[in-house]
């Protein structure tokens, strides 16, 4: 009977303490699987930090006007009777483009120079007569005024003549005439624009603190949306000697070749101007770099250990760099980050310092040096 209950007792202690551990070894699970599901790994963008060769630019919005240009029109009044040249036309300096009706002031001209003529005429008879006294110096004096007086009414009438001729002032292009044969003109009516287009100018304005960086003959860049894949260069060739008192900003002139004539005055150019020598930064994409007030900051990709198959577990580790300039997506690192260095470029949002992580690149920011709009 005393065997059978140490038997029974043996067999309870058993059980228990069987079911101990395992209530035990279920804790112990628990507690671990808790663990690991509190920081699990997170799924990161990253990018190989790279040395590039920056140039300093200095970026100013511009316009562009004709080295020459002018609106056209009449000094005085008059119907229109010729019309010399096509919309579109390029045509050269002091060709005649439009005349008005000048019958009666070809023959008042006419008129005043037979008198002209007449005067003359007299003059040097009385200037023969006079070798031989046969008139006196009074009679000469009188005739020379005379003549004078003619050849200056001839003048003043071949004025009034050469008005009712329009001509092209300088070699240009002319644009849209807004004028037929026949129309009245009152004097001043704009008739056509003629501009010339090569060389062409792009104005701009700079602060007055980049004034030291800006000289007569450096090179520019002008970039114009019209034809996105082209840069147009040109040169410095006049920084205005005053300074604007109300937006404390300098006006600078660029001349630019046109030869193909595709740049019109009027048009918006974004002007790029080489400042200083170019200077050797580590460059990452922007998105790398978190901005906050105490400081920027990236994520270094970094290696923990192996995991049960061998594989590297990888963390990532918070630190704080200084940021230089930004050119397009990309921004330089003064400090913090080495060349070849692996950093977060997407997703740091949802780590903290030493944060296990995944990383999938399928899916990258980009890094371009000079994005352009994409129209979709």
């Amino acid at each position: 009977m005393i065997k059978r209950m140490v038997i029974m007792l043996a067999a309870v202690g058993v059980v228990l303490g069987a079911f101990f551990w395992f209530q035990s070894f279920k804790a112990t699970m628990i507690k671990k699987y808790m663990a690991s599901a509190a920081s699990p790994p997170q799924t990161v963008s990253t990018a190989s930090a790279t040395t590039q060769e920056w140039q300093a630019e200095i970026e100013a919005v511009g316009s562009l006007r004709a080295v020459n240009g002018a609106d056209l029109a009449f000094e005085v009044s008059g119907i229109v009777k010729d019309i010399n040249f096509n919309s579109g036309d390029d045509v050269p300096a002091g060709k005649l483009l439009m005349s008005l009706r000048s019958d009666d002031d070809v023959a008042k001209l006419n008129a005043l120079q037979a008198t002209a003529d007449l005067s003359d005429i007299n003059y040097q008879r009385d200037q023969q007569q006079f070798k031989i006294k046969a008139v006196s110096q009074a009679t000469v004096d009188a005739d020379a005024a005379n003549l004078k007086n003619a050849q200056a009414q001839v003048a003043e009438q071949q004025a009034v003549v050469d008005k009712k001729a329009l001509r092209a002032p300088f070699a240009g292009r002319i644009g849209v005439r807004a004028v037929d044969i026949g129309q009245f003109l009152s004097a001043g009516t704009t008739i056509v624009t003629l501009q010339a287009l090569d060389p062409i100018y792009v104005d701009f304005y700079l602060p007055q603190q980049k004034l030291n960086q800006v000289k007569i003959g450096q090179q520019v860049g002008a970039k114009i949306d019209t034809y996105p894949d082209r840069s147009f260069p040109g040169v410095i060739s006049a920084i205005n000697p005053k300074i604007d008192a109300s937006t404390r900003n300098v006006q600078v002139r660029a001349t630019i070749k046109n030869a193909d004539r595709s740049l019109l005055p009027g048009m918006y150019a974004t002007v790029t101007i080489a400042a200083g020598q170019p200077q050797r930064y580590v460059t990452l994409p922007q998105t790398a770099v978190t901005y906050n007030p105490y400081g920027e900051t990236v994520f270094i990709v970094e290696e923990s250990g192996k995991d049960a198959n061998g594989q590297p577990q990888l963390v990532a580790r918070q630190s704080f760099i200084t940021a230089g300039p930004t050119r397009g997506d990309q921004v330089a690192i003064l400090t913090g980050v080495t060349e070849g260095q692996s950093i977060v470029v997407a997703g740091q949002l949802k780590l903290h310092n030493g944060s296990n992580i995944l990383i999938d690149n399928s899916i990258k920011p980009t890094a371009d040096a000079s994005p352009m709009p994409v129209d979709q």
